[in-house]
């Protein structure tokens, strides 16, 4: 399928200023390029959520296996209708919510899925990662356990709609959210928000002894950085980490061809979407891409 792709498609939230920066939005990129972007729907949500709080934040898109099937899961949080991040980490959501879709323009009835533990304050930026070996997928986001600290959490699901007893994925004694993976070769390099950005490589999703590559990814580039985004070009050896320099720029893209060297790069040109907040990016092939723009401008 990779030789079909014939862009990328961004799926992401706006802010917390109003209700509707708090929903789903979509950009597709200029063609293969990743680093120009134009936003669908008039830069109108794409996805509205009117269960739970009513926000929905972090959508993390994921395609199938068979390549025929999306999942989009969020955070169900809004900041804008309930002001207060105390509330939100630690009386929160623990739901996520879930939609479906064959063809990206045609979604299902939005559902809430409960996954974090009774104890956990919250669950956040939920993402997605197909284990084939257990042909199941992997669902992991942020909660605040009982040392009042993030660490990560895994519920395993075959249907996004029975999940396993959630279990603790990654624990580091301090605050890690944001975590997010990619496979290459065999090995996968997973980039969390900790104290600064940190990318780690293992030899699979639940490897306890993930070896740290970069311990601070963001620092020469951002004054600080959460939300990473990783996806790899479609068309050349060269993988891209999108990182948000909350409070200042907004995403700032960074790129390499050696995934495993955690040397990074901030190109010289760039124009991404109008705000775009914690999301993620997917490659679509060209009948994807033409009914995105047909569907949505």
């Amino acid at each position: 399928m990779a030789d079909n792709y014939a862009g990328y498609l961004f799926a992401y939230f706006k802010g917390n200023e109003t209700a509707e920066e708090e929903q789903v939005y979509f950009a597709l990129s200029k063609g293969n390029d990743a680093l120009h972007w134009h936003e669908l729907n008039g830069g109108r949500p794409i996805l509205t959520s009117y269960l739970g709080e009513c926000g929905v934040r972090d959508p993390y898109l994921a395609r199938s296996p068979q390549g025929d099937k999306f999942y989009l899961v969020a955070t169900d949080l809004s900041i804008y209708r309930n002001p207060g991040w105390n509330r939100a980490v630690t009386s929160g959501s623990r739901s996520i919510m879930v939609w479906h879709s064959y063809d990206l323009v045609h979604w299902s009835d939005q559902r809430m899925a409960e996954v974090a533990p009774e104890d956990a304050g919250c669950a956040w930026a939920p993402e997605i990662f197909y284990d084939a070996g257990c042909q199941q997928y992997k669902v992991f986001w942020a909660s605040i356990g009982s040392g009042r600290y993030h660490r990560m959490m895994v519920a395993e699901t075959k249907d996004f709609v029975h999940f396993g007893k959630p279990k603790v994925y990654m624990d580091y004694g301090y605050s890690v959210l944001d975590a997010t993976l990619i496979e290459h070769k065999g090995l996968i390099y997973r980039f969390a928000k900790g104290k600064n950005i940190i990318q780690e490589v293992g030899t699979g999703f639940e490897h306890d002894k993930y070896k740290m590559i970069h311990q601070q990814v963001e620092q020469d580039f951002m004054v600080r950085g959460e939300g990473p985004i990783i996806f790899k070009s479609n068309v050349e050896e060269k993988w891209y980490l999108f990182i948000d320099e909350f409070g200042f720029r907004g995403y700032i893209p960074l790129v390499t061809s050696d995934l495993g060297s955690g040397n990074w790069q901030i190109p010289a040109h760039y124009t991404l979407p109008g705000q775009p907040r914690h999301g993620s990016v997917i490659p679509v092939t060209l009948m994807e891409y033409d009914r995105l723009l047909q569907v949505y401008g």
